[in-house]
């Protein structure tokens, strides 16, 4: 079950009923995700609205360095990572009905807003890394732009995997979800590679030849591959991406200070605002 959580929430946030939309809509089209159930609107039977989804076997993991693996099975799992988010990407988002999922172009413009609105509605103290994120952001769009159905936090720990073969067989956790530009998704995907492991399970400072784990630059390629693309990321997409992340771990910050935090460990995950931030600063010298 996902229902959303007890106390005040920002504008957009933990819309149960878009990420029951979403399921319902990609599982036909081929994309790994378990099978939406039921959708309630009513907070008469659980206090919020909710869904329920298939229940599914399989492994999760928090680390993106996959602890307990061989490093064979590393690398085929982060192929496999890979290969699901170029399926999610090649999906026409009018071919199921997720058309007006989201607003058509435009994309890092209109979220570089919305997520600095998000900081300022959330701010429960000072991120001056997060401030010159915001004066350096929209003035470095690359050019170009394309839709597709985004999945928005696409990393290791919102992927299930088989119970024994290194394959994705659901990805998890669509609430911030919506139609935007692919390399969004992996440039967030990518920000495991700029992150230490004490800063969300990254990877930064480990040894990725002796894990299995391939180089950015080799997981890249891979999905390009996949995706039947060009191009790539350039570090303004992984910029965005830990920007975003901040401003999530600060509003997780906000709701623990609050006493309505969705999780235990949210007073931990909101001292990841101020670092998330400064790696976006490191990464592009705003």
């Amino acid at each position: 079950m996902r229902k959303q959580p007890v106390g005040e929430l920002l504008p957009s946030a933990h819309a149960v009923d878009r990420e029951y939309r979403v399921m319902r809509a990609l599982g036909p089209a081929g994309v790994p995700v378990p099978r939406a159930v039921l959708f309630h609107a009513g907070r008469d039977v659980v206090g919020t609205p909710f869904y329920l989804m298939e229940k599914l076997e399989g492994r999760v993991f928090a680390a993106h360095s996959l602890p307990g693996l061989a490093p064979a099975e590393r690398g085929a799992m982060y192929r496999s990572m890979a290969d699901t988010l170029a399926t999610l990407h090649r999906v026409d988002p009018a071919a199921v009905g997720l058309a007006d999922y989201g607003r058509p172009g435009n994309y890092f413009a209109r979220q570089v807003a919305r997520w600095s609105r998000q900081w300022e509605a959330s701010r429960t103290r000072e991120n001056p890394a997060l401030d010159r994120l915001i004066a350096w952001l929209p003035g470095h769009i690359p050019e170009g732009d394309e839709t597709v159905v985004c999945h928005g936090d696409f990393r290791i720990g919102n992927l299930m995997f088989d119970p024994v073969e290194p394959r994705v067989i659901a990805i998890l956790d669509w609430e911030l979800s919506t139609l935007g530009h692919p390399l969004a998704d992996l440039g967030f995907n990518a920000m495991a590679w700029h992150t230490r492991p004490d800063e969300y399970g990254g990877l930064r400072g480990l040894d990725l030849d002796a894990l299995g784990i391939p180089s950015l630059d080799d997981y890249v390629a891979h999905y390009l591959r996949a995706a039947g693309r060009q191009d790539g990321i350039a570090p303004f997409h992984v910029a965005f991406a830990l920007f975003r992340f901040a401003v999530i771990f600060e509003g997780i910050a906000a709701r623990a200070a609050a006493g309505n935090a969705a999780s235990d460990d949210a007073s931990e995950a909101g001292k990841l605002g101020p670092a998330f931030a400064k790696r976006a600063v490191e990464l592009v010298g705003a």
